[in-house]
C-alpha cells in the first residue's frame, strides 16, 4: 500500500468507502503523512483513527499504534483486516508462536500496522523487535492516559517519552477525545511534543443531554430504558460492583437484554460479556466505568449513568460512546445529593496529594454545576473545553426550560438552622437531622440536643423532605453550603452563606415538581426515518450481516455499520457501480459482499 501513486482521497474512497474528509482529517493526515508531529481532539465518532491509519499507508515502514485494552486492539484489527489492510497486534491473547509469527511479518515489512500495549511497546522485547523494523509513526490512541490529571491516567503512559529518545524523526501523533487545556499541555509535556494541535469542535449535536434528579433511581432507568429505548444498544454506567451485578439482574428481569461487566467478575466472563455487546444488536451493558475506553460500537443509542461521574471529562468521554454512528442517541443522567457526597469522600480518602485533591473537588464542582444548571448543558459542556456555543434546542432545558423561582427565604431558613444546631450544641449535623428540624419532626435525635426549643424548629413545616434535599444539593453547587465527606457528612456554611443570610445575595433556583419530573418526557428522536418497505430491507440487511459477521469472527459492525445499512435500503442499488456509491463502502467490501448484497436486494 506504500507508494507515492496513491494519495489521501484515493485511500479514503477506494479502501474505506467514504466520499469525504470530515472536519480536519485531511489537515491532520497531510501534516503527519509529511513528517510532523500531531496533538489531535477530535470528539467520539469524529474520525480519529483515519488521522494515523491513512498517513500509516502513505509512509514507508510499519505504523506503531499505542493502544491501552486489548478489546480496542483486537477490534479495531479486525475492521482494518476487514478493509484488506495488512494489521496485527501483539497482547497476552496470542499464544507463543502467533506471537512469533507476528513479529516475523513485522521485521519482513508485511504489516502496515501493529497495535501494542504501552507495556508490550517499553519492555525489552518490545524495543528489540522496534529496533530491527523501520517506523513510519507511532499513534499514542487515548493520549489523556498520559495526564496525571486526566480521568484515566495510566503510569504506563508516562513512559512514552521514549519514543522521542530513541526514534527521534519518527513523527508522532497523540489522539484523545477529552482534555481540557491544563491536560493538552502535559500530554505535550510528558510526551517531549512539539506537536501542531489540531482540536476539532467537542459537539456532539445528535446526542440528547438529560439529567434528572434521583428518586428511585433503579425505577427511573427501568422507565427511561422501556419508554425511550426498547431494544437498543446502550451502556448504563454504575459506581460501585455490587450496583453494576444488581442493575443487570432487575433490567434482565424485566426483560431487557442487559450484561454485567466490571473487574471483580472472572476474566472469561467479562471478555464474553464482552463479546455479546460487540457481536449482538440491543444488548444493553451494564458497568462501571473501567468499561469503554476505545469502544467502537457505533449503534449505542444511549448511553446511562445511574450515578454522577467525577468529572466533566469522564462525563462528555462516556456519553460519548452513544451515536458514533451519527444518528440520534440520548445521554440521560440520575444524580442527587449522595452522590456528591460519595465523590468527595473518595476524593478525600485517597492517597493524593493536596494539589491533586484540590483539582479532584474542582472538577467535581464543575460536574455537580452542570447537572444542576437551568441553562443549556451543550454549552456549558462545550464552554468547559473552552468552545463558546449558542443554545442546542436539543437538551432537557432547551426543550423543556426549568420554572426558576426566589428561594432565599428557604435558603436562609436552612442556612439559620446549620447555624442555630452547631451554636446550640457545639457540633455540627448532617442533612437529615437539619431538615428534621425545619420540618418540625420530634425525633429521638432532636430530643437529646433540645433542637426542639431553637427558633429554627418548623419554620419549613411548608415543605417536603425532597425539597429540603433538592434546595441543599443547588445550593452545595454554588458552595453557599460545605458538606463534610470525611466526618459523616456534617453540612458547615461558607463564606457565600453569609450573604445569603443577611440578604445580600437573592437565590433563584429550579422548581422542584415531583410528579412533572415523572410527567415529562422529552420525545426521543428517532434513530432512522425509513419506510416501510426500506425498514424491511434494512431488517433483512442487519440479519445478513449477523450471519455474515459470525462467519468471519467479527462484531457485525465491522462488516458495515447500521448508517451504510440504512443507506442501502433508502437507495435499492441495483449494480455493483450503484453500490460502490453508497458511503462505507470500499473496494474490498464491495468485492467480498457485493453480489450477495445484490442478491438479497433483488428477493425483495
Amino acid at each position: 500500500m506504500h507508494t507515492e501513486h496513491v494519495d489521501a482521497e484515493q485511500l479514503l474512497r477506494h479502501v474505506w468507502g467514504y466520499p469525504a474528509f470530515r472536519g480536519q482529517q485531511r489537515a491532520v493526515i497531510d501534516h503527519v503523512a509529511g513528517g510532523g508531529d500531531a496533538l489531535v481532539l477530535m470528539p467520539t465518532g469524529g474520525g480519529k483513527s483515519l488521522c494515523f491509519q491513512i498517513p500509516a499507508l502513505l509512509r514507508d515502514g510499519l505504523a506503531i499504534v499505542v493502544s491501552p485494552l486489548i478489546a480496542l486492539m483486537q477490534d479495531q484489527v479486525a475492521a482494518l483486516r476487514e478493509l484488506g489492510l495488512r494489521a496485527a497486534y501483539l497482547n497476552s491473547t496470542l499464544d507463543a508462536e502467533q506471537s512469533r509469527q507476528v513479529q516475523a511479518q513485522a521485521r519482513r515489512g508485511e504489516l502496515d500496522l501493529l497495535y501494542l500495549a504501552p507495556e508490550r511497546l517499553l519492555g525489552e522485547s518490545g524495543l528489540r523487535l522496534l529496533d530491527q523494523c523501520r517506523i513510519a509513526l507511532f499513534a499514542i490512541d487515548e493520549a489523556h492516559c498520559v495526564s496525571q490529571w486526566g480521568h484515566d491516567f495510566r503510569p504506563e503512559y508516562g513512559q512514552l517519552s521514549l519514543l522521542r529518545e530513541r526514534w527521534p524523526e519518527v513523527p508522532r501523533v497523540a489522539l484523545t477525545a477529552t482534555a481540557d487545556v491544563p491536560t493538552r499541555e502535559e500530554i505535550a509535556e510528558r510526551l517531549l511534543l512539539q506537536p501542531r494541535a489540531f482540536v476539532s469542535s467537542f459537539d456532539r449535536p445528535n446526542i440528547r443531554y438529560r439529567i434528572a434528579e434521583k428518586r428511585d433511581a433503579r425505577a427511573q432507568l427501568l422507565q427511561f430504558i422501556r419508554d425511550e429505548h426498547a431494544g437498543d444498544c446502550g451502556v448504563v454506567y454504575a459506581l460501585s460492583r455490587n450496583s453494576v451485578e444488581e442493575i443487570a439482574r432487575q433490567l434482565a428481569a424485566h426483560g431487557i437484554d442487559a450484561l454485567p461487566y466490571h473487574a471483580g467478575m472472572p476474566a472469561a466472563t467479562r471478555a464474553a460479556h464482552l463479546r455479546r455487546f460487540l457481536d449482538d444488536d440491543g444488548v444493553v451493558m451494564v458497568a462501571t466505568i473501567a468499561f469503554g475506553m476505545g469502544i467502537d460500537k457505533p449503534d449505542v443509542r444511549f448511553v446511562a449513568h445511574i450515578d454522577m461521574p467525577r468529572s466533566i471529562e469522564g462525563y462528555f468521554q462516556e456519553t460519548g460512546r452513544a451515536g458514533r454512528d451519527g444518528a440520534p442517541a440520548q445521554a440521560w443522567m440520575a444524580y442527587g445529593l449522595a452522590d456528591v457526597v460519595q465523590q468527595r469522600r473518595l476524593i478525600e480518602l485517597s492517597d493524593a496529594d493536596e494539589a491533586y485533591k484540590r483539582l479532584a473537588g474542582a472538577k467535581l464542582d464543575s460536574m455537580l454545576a452542570l447537572a444542576e444548571a437551568a441553562d443549556c448543558r451543550r454549552v456549558r459542556l462545550l464552554a468547559y473545553f473552552g468552545e463558546a456555543a449558542e443554545p442546542c434546542g436539543n437538551c432537557d432545558n432547551c426543550l423543556q426550560p426549568p420554572e426558576l423561582v426566589d428561594a432565599t427565604e428557604a435558603a436562609q431558613k436552612l442556612l439559620s438552622a446549620v447555624y442555630r444546631c452547631r451554636q446550640a450544641s457545639g457540633t455540627s449535623f448532617a442533612a437529615t437531622h437539619i431538615i428534621d428540624v425545619l420540618r418540625g419532626k420530634v425525633t429521638d435525635k432532636v430530643q437529646r440536643f433540645g433542637h426542639e426549643r431553637l427558633s429554627t424548629f418548623g419554620i419549613g413545616a411548608d415543605l417536603g423532605e425532597q425539597d429540603w434535599r433538592s434546595l441543599l444539593r443547588q445550593l452545595a453547587a454554588q458552595h453557599l453550603i460545605a458538606v463534610d465527606a470525611t466526618h459523616f457528612n456534617v453540612l458547615h456554611l461558607t463564606d457565600g452563606s453569609r450573604d445569603v443570610l443577611r440578604g445580600h445575595k437573592r437565590i433563584a433556583l429550579k422548581k422542584l415538581d415531583p410528579r412533572a419530573a415523572r410527567r415529562r418526557r422529552a420525545p426521543a428522536a428517532a434513530a432512522s426515518a425509513l419506510d416501510g418497505d426500506a425498514q424491511a430491507l434494512f431488517e433483512a440487511l442487519r440479519s445478513w450481516r449477523g450471519d455474515t459477521a459470525r462467519a468471519h469472527a467479527v462484531p457485525a459492525y465491522v462488516v458495515f455499520p447500521d448508517a451504510t445499512l440504512q443507506a442501502i435500503a433508502q437507495a435499492r442499488p441495483r449494480s455493483l457501480d450503484a453500490l460502490r456509491e453508497i458511503s462505507g463502502v470500499g473496494d474490498k467490501k464491495l468485492e467480498r459482499y457485493g453480489d450477495a448484497l445484490l442478491a438479497l436486494i433483488a428477493e425483495r
